[in-house]
């Protein structure tokens, strides 16, 4: 369906339309509270419970998240590279809204953040001088080191964030759903997405949101906290981390009430920018040459044994400690972030086509994470082989410390220090005001997915995330932090099982349109050429070389497109159709013929005008001008391509049926697909 180009800047929705979700909010709410109470006041009970839990669900489902995750990746792949991969994730005429610098940086910001600063010298040291199997400190251990730090930061992850960013975009922005995880299941359950089911969905996205920002928030804070004493002498402890969550949160809730558009965007690209910067640092005063050399192989050492990395449960002697506290945690906290980064994901991501959309969100992001890792990891790494050792266990046994101590070991110190804890505030920043916006929209009920929540809401939950990260950090900091994502992560690996399943109906359904069409097609062609006949070829040029004004076709909708439209809803109301005739004047000028077929799809037709630019060929008598119009149609799935000026009031006639007839043989084929399926019910965009 058209909208003005407006839609996406507006993005502020209003008290009237966006309505809290009382039993999400309040359930969540209720939820939170009372874990963050129990944490705060029960801390030994807490943290034994959830040591308990975690082993329970290490040992009984360790497996199931390695299957998982490679089932995401491979599911979106593969659709991607289908025949289904040319789908936009909207309309059919719907452009990007961010150009790819900034959707990338946006991407990188909001699916990345602090994490990366913290992991990027712990992990490679921890693996590399405490491996799971064999001995550390060898060159094989720090090959293997990297090779982990790729699997744990690579494509495995950003395949869970891809799935649930082109679900929602494409139940929301294609088929006119609202932006929440519920509406990703559609295909699959129909209207009963509106009820209990739906629900408790989005009940386990917005805790699996809160444990997983409230997770990287705190290991941020864990960070910040030592930076600030290696700078300043403030002292670490919790009370000093519950005053910088304090902080954050306040400039957290600020950047989210300005929206997407400005406060989130503007940070991103700053952040994407100074990252980048210290990056090259290392690479240009380290040793280059080594560090791309290492790079290479590290890079092919990942993609030489992705299949053996992502199926190692380590089962004949399986070190339990290590995959809690690093392949089944990272598994778990992609999971666990998988609705928030997924929303913001197709928040940011209307207009581009699935296979665009695939490409882009695995391999940029992988693309930077690797020479981020590949970088800073075997810089840490030679300094260790290089008889830093002290440096190394420094690291490892206080991973607040590590980017700090490494910097230590690098030239102009206390300007990279100032760099990194920049870095880290702003990171924690996007991070914050990311989780907000998506939380808001989760909790609120937002017809339109180009709106948000309003910023109040968004202020809420940036204190909600700031309360749960004190009360996660009171319980035992690190250990807390990651257990508690494991364990929240559990319920959502099953949402996006079904998501899978539904997307894949959805998409046989998306294909039944096409197929349609053809099917239609004969009766297209023939029907166009007694419309226009031989003789009319005089006419048909005539239209080929008109460039008309808009007052021109202003005109033109109100003398031919208007009058056909009539002769159609009249003979449609005969036969007991309900139709309306809609339609709008002045800058947003169209037409609308919108026919009500009961329980199924709507069929709607609509006429709008295009400016473009006036071709250079054109050989005008009257004074030149840059631009003309033309009239193009659009159906639920978005704009055609052809133009219908010229048109006489018999062939618009015409291309309604045309395309009417397509509406109802892709009804016939898809109730003949249900009557194969039995239990399918509703499709997107039928409400």
């Amino acid at each position: 369906m058209h909208e003005s180009k407006s839609s996406a800047g507006s993005s502020k929705a209003s008290e009237e339309e966006a309505r809290i979700k009382p039993l999400v909010f309040y359930g969540s709410i209720i939820g939170i509270a009372l874990f963050s109470l129990w944490a705060m006041f029960f801390t030994d009970a807490a943290g034994s419970l959830i040591n308990s839990v975690l082993a329970w669900i290490s040992s009984g489902f360790g497996w199931f998240y390695f299957l998982a995750v490679v089932a995401y990746l491979v599911f979106v792949i593969v659709v991607a590279i289908s025949k289904y991969g040319d789908i936009k994730l909207g309309p059919d005429h719907a452009e990007p809204e961010f150009n790819v610098v900034t959707w990338a940086a946006m991407l990188f910001s909001a699916g990345i953040g602090i994490d990366l600063i913290f992991y990027c010298i712990v992990e490679p040291l921890t693996q590399f001088m405490a491996p799971p199997v064999g001995e550390g400190g060898s060159v094989e251990a720090a090959r293997h080191a990297m090779e982990l730090t790729f699997l744990h930061w690579g494509l495995s992850g950003w395949g869970v964030y891809t799935l649930v960013g082109m679900a929602l975009a494409f139940f929301s922005y294609r088929h006119g759903l609202p932006l929440t995880i519920r509406s990703s299941l559609y295909a699959l359950f129909g209207k009963r997405i509106n009820g209990s089911l739906g629900n408790a969905v989005d009940i386990a996205a917005v805790l699996g949101t809160v444990f997983g920002v409230a997770t990287s928030l705190g290991i941020g804070i864990i960070q910040l906290n030592f930076g600030l004493k290696y700078m300043f002498g403030v002292p670490e402890g919790t009370l000093t981390q519950a005053i910088l969550a304090i902080f954050i949160v306040v400039f957290s809730a600020i950047s989210a009430a300005t929206g997407v558009e400005r406060g989130i965007r503007r940070l991103s690209e700053f952040n994407m920018l100074l990252a980048v910067l210290l990056m090259l640092f290392v690479l240009v005063t380290g040793k280059t040459r080594f560090l791309l050399d290492a790079f290479v192989t590290n890079l092919g050492d990942y993609l030489q044994n992705f299949i053996q990395l992502s199926f190692n449960t380590y089962p004949f002697d399986p070190p339990t400690d290590w995959l809690n506290a690093w392949t089944l945690f990272f598994w778990a906290w992609w999971i666990a972030w998988g609705p928030f980064v997924g929303m913001f994901l197709a928040r940011i991501s209307r207009g581009r086509t699935i296979r665009s959309f695939v490409t882009g969100t695995l391999i940029l992001p992988f693309t930077f994470m690797a020479a981020w890792m590949g970088i800073m990891g075997n810089s840490a790494i030679d300094m260790v082989m290089g008889g830093a050792v002290e440096f190394g266990q420094a690291a490892v046994q206080n991973p607040g410390s590590a980017i700090y101590k490494f910097l230590e070991q690098m030239p102009w110190t206390w300007m990279t220090t100032i760099v990194v804890t920049i870095l880290s505030i702003v990171f924690f920043v996007t991070s914050g005001d990311s989780g907000s916006l998506v939380l808001s929209n989760l909790t609120c009920r937002i017809d339109d997915p180009n709106h948000d929540a309003p910023p109040w809401m968004r202020i809420v939950w940036a204190a909600i995330i700031g309360v749960i990260t004190v009360a996660l950090l009171m319980t035992g900091g690190l250990s807390a932090l990651q257990g508690a994502v494991v364990i929240m992560g559990l319920p959502f690996t099953f949402v996006l099982i079904l998501m899978m399943l539904s997307m894949l109906r959805a998409l046989r359904l998306e294909g039944l349109k096409t197929a349609s069409m053809q099917d239609a097609l004969s009766g297209h062609l023939s029907g166009r050429m007694s419309r226009e006949g031989a003789s009319n070829w005089t006419r048909r040029l005539s239209r080929a070389i008109s460039f008309p004004t808009f007052k021109q076709v202003e005109q033109f909708i109100e003398r031919t497109v208007r009058p056909a439209f009539e002769d159609v809803r009249k003979k449609l109301e005969e036969g007991g159709y309900p139709v309306q005739i809609n339609g709008d004047s002045g800058d947003q000028l169209h037409l609308s013929l919108d026919v009500d077929l009961g329980g199924e799809v709507d069929f709607s037709y609509q006429v709008w005008p295009r400016q473009c630019s006036m071709p250079a060929f054109t050989l005008l008598a009257e004074k030149p001008r840059s631009s003309y119009y033309r009239l193009e149609p659009h159906l639920r799935e978005g704009g055609l391509t052809y133009d219908l000026m010229g048109y006489s009031r018999e062939q618009v006639i015409g291309d309604i049926v045309d395309h009417f007839e397509a509406h109802l043989q892709y009804l016939h084929m898809r109730r003949e697909l249900s009557s194969r399926t039995p239990g399918e019910e509703g499709q997107p965009g039928a409400s």
